[in-house]
């Protein structure tokens, strides 16, 4: 991740990409939660904990030694703000209907 990014001037393929993983971790989610109850914020904190263990994970695959050639150079304080901001602005956000990102409900 880079400071400077913004999904605005992402390209459409890699937003598609994005909205595919965030549709993926929020069906997993709450398939967990309705299968296994538990009180809300302790659900999202485990949510924040394995986002924190993936993050490790993906620094260190392209950290020294790393075998990723993407030349993404992991900065944990800097990766840090801008995570802390993404949730910040997905917590403040309004939600909006985005017929792009509905899924289907069935078949006309």
């Amino acid at each position: 991740m880079s400071a400077g990014s913004s999904i605005a001037s992402r390209p459409t393929e890699e937003r598609c990409r994005q909205s595919s993983l965030e549709r993926a971790l929020t069906c997993a989610f709450w398939r967990t939660v309705q299968n296994e109850p538990m009180p809300v914020m302790a659900a999202l904190e485990a949510a924040a904990r394995a986002l924190g263990h993936l993050y490790r994970q993906t620094a260190a695959a392209h950290g020294p030694g790393g075998s990723c050639g993407c030349g993404w150079q992991p900065d944990p304080e800097a990766d840090l703000i801008v995570l802390e901001a993404m949730l910040a602005a997905a917590v403040m956000q309004q939600p909006t209907e985005d017929l792009a990102e509905m899924e289907v409900a069935g078949r006309a």
